[in-house]
């Protein structure tokens, strides 16, 4: 897709995050019953110990290496930059510590090769942060205890796992990262079998990049079909865990108009509490931080809803902003962006987080979904 955020290229496995791996274990239990309805600055050698998200792995898809590439569409120019900020943080989570999943390609890369030459660099700046986990694939049956895994694992280490669902029928629009359930019925039980594994701790779920940023592919009654069931899908996460932080998609400040944007996230239950914690932007994509909290905080102006509302970044490849010819794949010249964190100093602005994992190709500089070290080393050093 030529604006729209991921790549996923087998099922199981995505572009753009660490992978929830399938392990073949029996059929899932319970389930919750819902009715429809700015630059880079040096990244410290070691990661600090601070409150500094890890995210787990995850499977995406997508045409820009994960769930968010550059705009389809010519947009109008971002907000004004907002270089300095003196606001607080709007909250403060329960934990300020991120979740690193201990499964993922750069994971096992480093342990593979020790003697590779670029192995310190990848290890310190990308392997060493937290990231999020992906759940591209649709599979019922086993989906309740993959999620299980890995909300569990961040509660065990007092950490806030980082989730992407990322199943929604016509994903990508039939792009590189085609796939998803078969229609929305399947995927409403696919979504209360992902909920029951959220647990009852801290977790923030990044749900579904692209899904409404890239609508405008869709008729308007299936368009008006997937928002319904998006925001019945906020409300079944959030009913299963009250502790966890459900983002709907924004897409990213060179695409759609904030006010456009909004209209159709409303639509989706962005604007409401009962589905909604804010909004996603940048995902997959490489727009400057700055221009992402301009557009982002426009983008909740135009939303309305709750105060409290608020919004996360993927600032995993913006360090040197987006390329001026708006390449999405693998682009020459990207860096890696600032740590992830809960605590971002700015106000709305949650998080920034790396959604995407750095390293893993969207399809250009490796096979899609795939981790490549000498991306990944030119994104690091």
């Amino acid at each position: 897709m030529v604006a729209a955020a991921s790549v996923v290229v087998a099922v199981g496995t995505a572009t753009g995050m660490l992978t929830a791996l399938d392990d073949g274990g029996g059929a899932d239990e319970a389930r919750p019953e819902v009715t429809r309805s700015p630059r880079l600055e040096s990244l410290p050698v070691v990661p600090p110990p601070s409150p500094s998200p890890s995210v787990t792995p995850a499977v995406s898809a997508s045409s820009s290496s994960s769930p968010s590439a550059p705009a389809r569409t010519a947009s109008p120019g971002p907000p004004p930059r907002q270089r300095s900020e003196k606001s607080e943080p709007r909250t403060t989570a329960a934990s300020t510590r991120l979740y690193r999943h201990p499964r993922s390609q750069v994971l096992d890369w480093v342990r593979d090769h020790p003697d590779d030459p670029r192995q310190d660099v990848i290890e310190s700046r990308i392997a060493g942060h937290p990231a999020a986990v992906w759940f591209a694939d649709f599979t019922p049956a086993t989906i309740t205890s993959r999620v299980r895994a890995v909300t569990s694992g961040g509660a065990a280490e007092g950490r806030v796992p980082v989730v992407v669902p990322y199943a929604i029928p016509d994903r990508d629009c039939g792009g590189h990262s085609e796939g998803g359930a078969p229609d929305l019925d399947a995927y409403d039980d696919w979504i209360d079998r992902f909920a029951a594994g959220l647990g009852s701790g801290d977790v923030i779920v990044v749900l579904e990049p692209d899904s409404v940023a890239q609508a405008e592919c869709l008729a308007a009654g299936e368009r008006a079909d997937r928002f319904t069931s998006l925001a019945r899908a906020g409300r079944v996460l959030k009913d299963a865990n009250p502790h966890a932080r459900v983002y709907f998609d924004a897409g990213h400040s060179g695409w759609h108009a904030p006010a456009k944007q909004a209209g159709w996230l409303k639509q989706a239950g962005a604007a409401s509490a009962e589905s909604s914690d804010g909004v996603f932007s940048n995902v997959s994509n490489f727009h400057d931080t700055a221009d992402e909290v301009a557009y982002d905080r426009a983008v909740l102006d135009a939303l309305g809803g709750p105060a409290g509302l608020g919004a996360v970044i993927d600032t995993s490849r913006n360090g040197n902003g987006a390329p001026p010819d708006g390449e999405w794949c693998d682009p020459a010249g990207r860096k890696l962006g600032r740590a992830p964190t809960l605590s971002t100093g700015l106000g709305r602005i949650d998080a920034y987080l790396w959604v995407k994992l750095p390293g893993e190709s969207d399809g250009c500089k490796g096979a899609p979904g795939t981790f490549t070290p000498s991306y990944a080393y030119d994104l690091a050093r």
